[in-house]
């Protein structure tokens, strides 16, 4: 009688929670549609950027004071408010001017008016992909985090919140003490997430963190009060316009490469990258590899080029140069690798050397590959973090030589390891392969032989990849393994709903590119044209 009150127990809580789940949905969903009507009625007359970025705050603040025993509740309360958060970016996405390079959805107020310091946003044909970008991986990081964080629930789910707040304001700021805030801000909540949630080596990896982008960050403060003594002014679009002295711009570029170069990360400074990758939980890994090494190459783009042309293009060959010493390198690195989320980080320094080569091109073809690139490896390299984190979570091993056999027992997921695979080697018909020909073929254009250097790398890509699909997933399998899988299996429905955006996502991006490209088009040409302006390129 007793085991059968047990099971009616259980039926009623799993009844419960699906009604919850149910409710939740519908509420997100009916909240969803009326807000985008109410933009649609106003003709986006609101405070959409301000709303996005404190919107997670506020859902942060709400998770904190909930009771911590109340673990379900927070979670879908953390899984609610991210959903809501992704709902309220489309009308950036779905109401976007094309045609213009011009801020859009401009919101300014004054915020420390003795020095003119302004709270300004704004979002052009690149930074908006990248806000779209950060607001997906965030629910993702939300459901892929539901059984593997068990301590600390609601302050685990607080801190990626803030942490998407922080991103997301980094790409939205148009005040230079603004940006500097938001580019600050990140630290705290992505150093909780290392050093409380991560593997055993955690402090020393987020440490680590801590220490290199801090101290390259004080450099770019240096510029910032550099520039605003300098100019008088705060407003990065005014700063734009300025022209200065070249020896100020040789400065200013090295002063503001200190804090870009250390996030992309650039060798040698990508030394950070591997150890917290590795020790971070699967939602950190995949905030890092999505949007937050991204924050370094967008850097470049709002900062270096704009406001330091002359500076730019006499530094581009040695720019060009670390990245395909990058590229090589964190390809080569990857095929000794014994650990999956080793290799994974090491194939990031490599991908974002692609990046990086394209941005230092300076034409249209390298920098618009690289911006797709850059959004591709958060698609690509986001999904593979996922995928290491639900393997994890069955066989409690990061190690390759442990695994064997994985396509045997688990289909669905070798499908989509294999969808993400592919994808991070380049196949055309995958996202990854049009990013990277458009970067190739500006650096071609730019310099012959740094291009064919780096198309080494796709052929050892291709070696590491498919020879670490290989080992896990057609070699003999390990009778350990299936002893660790028994009760998991293959994946569930949380699981396959957390994969499937970035597997459709692939796709989309590779059969129809345009889809990306046609937003940073007109923005990528105005800033070409600001650089040929400037006299810097004739």
């Amino acid at each position: 009688m007793h085991s059968e009150e047990v099971v009616y127990n259980g039926k009623i809580r799993l009844e419960l929670k699906k009604n919850l789940i149910i409710s939740l949905l519908v509420g997100v969903f009916i909240g969803g549609t009326i807000v985008l009507s109410g933009y649609a009625i106003n003709g986006l007359k609101f405070p959409i950027l301000s709303t996005l970025i404190f919107f997670p705050v506020i859902g942060a603040a709400f998770i904190a004071i909930l009771p911590k025993e109340k673990e379900e509740l927070i979670k879908f309360s953390a899984l609610v408010i991210s959903i809501f958060e992704l709902i309220l970016s489309l009308p950036l996405y779905l109401s976007f001017d094309k045609t213009t390079s011009q801020m859009q959805f401009r919101e300014e107020y004054l915020w420390i008016p003795q020095w003119g310091i302004k709270y300004s946003l704004g979002v052009d044909g690149i930074s908006v992909l990248f806000v779209l970008l950060s607001s997906l991986l965030t629910v993702l990081c939300v459901t892929v985090s539901w059984r593997e964080i068990d301590k600390k629930i609601k302050e685990f789910y607080a801190s990626i919140l803030l942490t998407h707040t922080a991103m997301i304001g980094v790409f939205m700021s148009l005040d230079i003490f603004l940006f500097y805030i938001f580019w600050e801000a990140m630290l705290i909540p992505m150093y909780l997430i290392v050093g409380i949630w991560g593997g055993p080596r955690r402090i020393y990896s987020a440490i680590k963190f801590f220490i290199y982008t801090f101290v390259g960050s004080l450099f770019m403060l240096v510029g910032i009060l550099v520039l605003f003594f300098y100019t008088g002014s705060s407003d990065i679009l005014h700063l734009m316009r300025i022209h200065y002295p070249y020896k100020m711009q040789l400065w200013l570029f090295w002063a503001f490469f200190a804090a870009f170069a250390v996030k992309v990360p650039m060798w040698p400074l990508h030394t950070w990258l591997p150890d917290a990758h590795t020790e971070a939980p699967t939602a950190g890994s995949v905030i890092l590899a999505g949007i937050l090494i991204k924050m370094g190459a967008y850097g470049f783009l709002r900062f270096n080029l704009p406001m330091f042309p002359e500076a730019t293009v006499n530094m581009k060959p040695f720019m060009m140069i670390l990245s395909v010493i990058a590229i090589i390198y964190g390809a080569l690195i990857c095929l000794i690798q014994k650990d999956l989320k080793r290799l994974i980080a090491y194939s990031s320094v490599s991908h974002m050397g692609f990046v990086t080569l394209g941005i230092f091109a300076l034409n249209q073809q390298g920098i618009q590959g690289g911006i797709l690139q850059m959004l591709n490896h958060g698609v690509v390299t986001g999904a593979l973090f996922l995928c290491v984190g639900m393997l994890y979570e069955r066989a409690h091993t990061r190690l390759i030589a442990h695994y064997g056999g994985v396509a045997t027992v688990m289909p669905a997921y070798s499908a989509f390891f294999m969808t993400f695979t592919l994808a991070s080697l380049g196949l055309p018909g995958t996202n990854g392969f049009i990013g990277e020909f458009l970067i190739l073929l500006g650096a071609f254009k730019a310099w012959k032989l740094m291009s064919v250097l780096a198309a080494t790398a796709l052929i050892i890509g291709a070696a590491y990849m498919l020879w670490l699909y290989q080992r896990v997933f057609f070699e003999k399998t390990n009778p350990e393994f299936l002893r660790h899988i028994h009760g998991y299996g293959d994946l569930n429905s949380r699981e396959i709903l957390t994969l499937l955006p970035l597997a459709l996502a692939v796709v989309w991006i590779g059969f129809y590119p345009n889809a990306l490209l046609g937003f940073m088009d007109v923005s990528v040409k105005e800033l070409i044209n600001h650089i040929v302006h400037i006299g810097a390129i004739r």
